[in-house]
């Protein structure tokens, strides 16, 4: 299972975990209304077993089937498509579900009453349909909400785990489009943006499958980041550069359809400490600062100056284990540009 599918897959669970929790909630609700002073009571037809269980499979049902549409299909074929067109799918494809759900637990429960058409005229349903199209709203403004931060980024400002800021070890790899100001002025801005869309987008899956995270975009430069223990296993944080490359590939005729030729892009690699931490007031986000982010940078100039396509400081190399695939071709040291002491840096190769 690739690494998007496991996210994906993990993302379904708390779904459907997320509205059973919610249906159960419905259920207690609204028993406690029944036992209110202005209610006239409980009828004889109801049993609070029975409202349960009907949450319950409409919570599980509806996970199933509406959680898997927004997160296997809804969130991928709209990704590139307006706001609205989301919204539209969105109900379109929950009235139909809403409509099974209701054939299910009016068969299940109804005759359980005696009648089929009575389940269906109750109008506690119009009720119940109302309160899931805003978890479903919900549901589906965390799920972009998760996309624009990232998974981990998401997860970890809920748990407020930078709202201290603490020293990490980590390794960065800058990767920037080779000729993105020629490119630039010959496309056009619109097209040129279209361009990093799709450019950024086939980097996406690589990156997962590698364990990184996209940490930022800066114009026509992406930012990856791992935990230092998740790049250095497997070589991860190499091979992600290589497998990008053969994604682009594979996507080549797309490209050349589009734009009339296949990107290429430059890559920089370094490790060591930083600070992780929460800023902003109006907009919160997870920073990393650190002298490994501009000495990144620099590698990444070092590495376009000369035409290399992805270059490495010798200390995080140091730290890898390299199999027959790779071949290592040291450049020499460098005094790379505000800084002061010379730094070895190594083309990284396929074998």
């Amino acid at each position: 299972m690739s690494r998007s599918t496991e996210i994906k897959v993990r993302q379904l669970f708390i779904i459907i975990l997320s509205w059973m929790v919610v249906g159960t909630f419905i259920s207690f609700y609204d028993h406690l209304v029944l036992l209110t002073h202005d209610s006239k009571g409980l009828s004889s037809s109801y049993s609070f077993s029975n409202s349960l269980s009907q949450h319950l499979v409409s919570a599980l049902i509806g996970g199933l089937l509406g959680g898997s549409f927004l997160v296997f299909y809804i969130n991928v074929w709209f990704q590139d498509k307006p706001y609205g067109y989301t919204i539209l799918a969105i109900i379109f494809s929950f009235a139909i579900i809403i409509l099974i759900i209701i054939i299910v637990k009016a068969t299940a429960f109804g005759t359980s009453n005696g009648s089929f058409t009575y389940f269906l005229h109750d109008t506690s349903r119009i009720k119940n349909i109302m309160a899931w199209f805003v978890v479903v709203a919900l549901t589906q403004f965390l799920l972009q909400l998760s996309c624009k931060v990232g998974q981990n980024g998401f997860g970890n400002i809920l748990r407020g785990k930078y709202h201290v800021p603490q020293e990490e070890k980590r390794i960065f790899m800058f990767l920037d489009l080779n000729s993105s100001t020629t490119i630039a002025e010959k496309l056009g801005d619109e097209l040129y943006h279209q361009l990093l869309r799709d450019f950024f987008a086939d980097m996406a899956e690589p990156i997962l499958n590698n364990q990184g995270e996209i940490y930022q975009y800066v114009g026509d430069e992406a930012v990856v980041a791992w935990d230092h223990q998740d790049g250095i296993v497997d070589n991860r944080c190499i091979r992600c550069y290589f497998d990008i490359i053969e994604n682009i590939k594979r996507n080549q005729q797309k490209y050349i359809r589009r734009y009339g030729f296949v990107p290429s892009f430059s890559a920089g690699l370094h490790s060591g400490k930083v600070v992780a931490g929460e800023v902003g007031v109006l907009k919160r986000e997870i920073t990393y600062s650190g002298d490994v982010l501009n000495t990144t940078a620099r590698i990444l100039s070092k590495g376009k100056e000369i035409g290399a396509g992805i270059i490495s400081s010798s200390s995080l190399l140091r730290e890898l284990t390299f199999d027959a695939g790779f071949k290592i071709r040291p450049i020499g040291a460098f005094k790379l540009k505000g800084k002061e002491r010379e730094l070895d840096l190594n083309e990284i190769l396929l074998a």
